[in-house]
């Protein structure tokens, strides 16, 4: 009785666990480790199990006086239904990487153009017809002696970082609106699309007037056809920044924004914070040292190769959000939540609460809601630019989605849209990266954009050129420019005191709405607090007053009253 007391207890313990076969400890760690994957990339096939495959819903985010939000939540059915995500691809990290290595894309032939910006750099223009799906072939030939229907609306397809028209998501969207009879142009980023660099210019986040110029071109060239465009991940940031900075003097009648990063300072601390992020922050670098050596022959005679070598080498994010070589202080002014509120054409903006690159902290969920040309639909599932659908992953929900809502504006009376009256809508303050992306390195292998001159000189003060004007004696001279001068300053505070109400005005609308929202829940906590309150003080405060009534009413009031 004594031997087996003093034996240990854990060698007791010990011996039980090895009684165990090792296989059974070998399966113990396959659990382990699959509930590890299961989480670490977010998987969410148990949930989809759960609920009978039945998909989630889809949030529709607008201003609740916007003829545009409930026409689209009328008339898109595809916003009335649920997404579910393809049952094996139930993980936006795992939807993102099979769009990104297989895609499933569709055969295309496209038909090139190349523009020549006006810098002397060249813009690959990829054109898909109906005709072309009908061939059903896939690569780019030549088109430069092709003829399209000029009254046939076109859709114009601004790719994400380093994306071209051959990238599969590209080619799902020009093969899908191709099909339905639209007219697709791919317009290709400086340097990608088999295209080499002709210019010291190259394409950042900031840059639109690469932009700018294509639909201006297509606009000319095309005078009765309706323009719409789509902008997927950078592309869509390029895209929401011009429509800000033109207002309602873009030719687009309707545009649709996937997977835009929306604010590239909030992407570029999200994509640095996680361990799963950060692979992609390095495949994304990986994919512009590649981009950078690919067009070496051009950029070593621009810029110092070793000091393009050493940026692109240790600064891993310059890449998501700056695209080519841009400083990390140019992420606030090249951000497109800044242009949100001056976008006057009907846009579709789809984005992933789950993605991987494009955070869902930077949705700019009160700028959509106060713009009633902006309709925001979110989903809990899609990864970036994946939203792969069906068994068999063969098509992709946004594709649809923005299929379903050009459709409903190509029927639609919302595009004849009016004209502002008066001067154009003012442009907010363009910035450096705005003014020309050219390159620059500075004596410790910083690269910068170095900007040119402006594009728009600022008209100078009139006063000094009235002398030119009027040709009569100097007292006519001097009482006309008196008059005209003080004509001018009326207008001018006038037109200031206008923009600074707006501007103020588009402040302070989220702004109070969030403080009428908090003042609810003051007021809700202030009566729940006073509730609380009389409920635990009330057997003591009862007592007290019950004592000094006695004291006060004891004379002509019968002492049975305060009997208990």
């Amino acid at each position: 009785m004594d031997c087996e007391s003093a034996i240990s207890p854990y060698y007791l313990l010990f011996q039980a666990l090895a009684l165990i076969p090792v296989s059974h400890y070998f399966l113990a760690a396959f659990f382990v480790f699959l509930v590890f994957l299961y989480n670490f990339l977010e998987i969410h096939f148990l949930h989809d199990l759960l609920t009978l495959f039945r998909g989630d819903p889809v949030t529709l985010t607008y201003n609740s006086s916007s003829d545009l939000g409930r026409s689209v939540a009328a008339k898109c059915k595809i916003f009335q239904q649920r997404y579910l995500v393809t049952p094996w691809l139930s993980s936006p990290h795992i939807q993102t990487a099979f769009l990104t290595f297989h895609g499933r894309p569709p055969p295309v032939t496209y038909r090139r153009h190349l523009f020549r910006a006006f810098d002397g750099g060249t813009i690959a223009l990829d054109w898909l017809t109906y005709s072309d799906v009908l061939e059903g072939a896939s690569g780019v030939i030549d088109g430069s002696t092709a003829r399209k229907d000029g009254k046939t609306p076109i859709v114009i397809v601004i790719p994400g970082l380093t994306s071209d028209s051959t990238d599969a998501y590209v080619m799902h969207l020009a093969f899908k609106m191709a099909r339905q009879g639209w007219n697709v142009v791919v317009s290709n980023h400086r340097g990608l699309g088999g295209v080499s660099l002709t210019s010291d210019c190259c394409y950042n986040a900031g840059w639109t007037e690469d932009v700018r110029k294509v639909i201006e071109h297509i606009r000319c060239e095309y005078p009765e056809a309706p323009l719409y465009a789509v902008g997927t991940s950078i592309g869509a940031n390029i895209l929401v920044k011009y429509l800000g900075e033109d207002g309602a003097n873009t030719p687009v009648v309707g545009a649709a924004a996937i997977c835009s990063p929306w604010d590239l300072l909030v992407c570029d601390r999200f994509i640095n914070r996680r361990t799963m992020q950060k692979i992609y922050d390095r495949a994304l670098t990986v994919g512009l040292q590649g981009y950078a050596k690919l067009h070496q022959s051009i950029l070593s005679s621009l810029v110092n190769w070793e000091g393009v070598e050493k940026v692109l080498n240790q600064v891993l994010l310059g890449t998501l959000t700056t695209m080519l070589l841009e400083f990390l202080e140019n992420l606030r002014r090249s951000s497109s939540t800044n242009y949100i509120g001056n976008v006057s054409v009907p846009l579709l903006c789809v984005s992933a609460l789950d993605d991987p690159v494009c955070t869902s902290e930077a949705i700019p969920w009160d700028e959509c809601r106060v713009n009633e040309n902006i309709v925001l639909a979110t989903t809990p599932h899609g990864g970036h630019l994946a939203y792969y659908e069906g068994i068999t992953a063969s098509g992709i929900w946004w594709v649809r989605a923005v299929n379903e809502f050009f459709g409903v504006l190509r029927t639609s009376p919302l595009i004849k849209r009016q004209k502002m009256q008066g001067s154009p809508v003012p442009k907010p303050l363009q910035s450096s990266i705005d003014q020309a992306p050219y390159l620059n390195v500075t004596g410790e292998g910083m690269v910068t954009a170095m900007g040119n001159q402006p594009r728009e000189v600022l008209q100078e003060d009139t006063s000094n050129n009235e002398h030119k004007i009027h040709s009569k004696d100097e007292g006519t001279i001097s009482d006309n420019r008196t008059n005209f001068e003080s004509t001018d300053k009326i207008n001018s505070d006038e037109q200031i005191k206008q923009r600074v109400e707006k501007n103020v005005k588009d402040l302070i609308v989220p702004v109070q709405a969030r403080i009428d929202k908090l003042s609810r829940r003051s007021r809700q906590s202030i009566w729940l607090l006073a509730y609380i309150a009389i409920v635990t003080t009330w057997p003591f405060v009862g007592s007290i007053i019950v004592s000094v009534l006695k004291k006060r009413f004891k004379s002509f009031v019968p002492g049975t009253l305060f009997r208990k």
